[in-house]
């Protein structure tokens, strides 16, 4: 395990049990944020593709110098 990790863990052995339900909150919010910026990112490129077929045409092309 890593230094960093069981020293984190010796700090939660000490905290009572309402405090470890608030790290447990903490966690899970910082998880849930990590994964939405995993889910925009993924979204951004996934679309990347279609949007650069509508986007890059010849009709529209006097748009792109502007």
């Amino acid at each position: 395990m890593q230094p960093q990790v069981e020293h984190v863990l010796e700090k939660l052995e000490h905290l009572s049990p309402d405090r470890l339900a608030e790290v447990e909150d903490f966690i899970d919010f910082l998880s849930q944020r990590d994964q939405d910026k995993r889910l925009r990112r993924d979204y951004v490129q996934a679309s990347e593709a279609v949007f650069n077929k509508v986007w890059d045409n010849d009709d529209d092309a006097i748009y792109d110098s502007q």
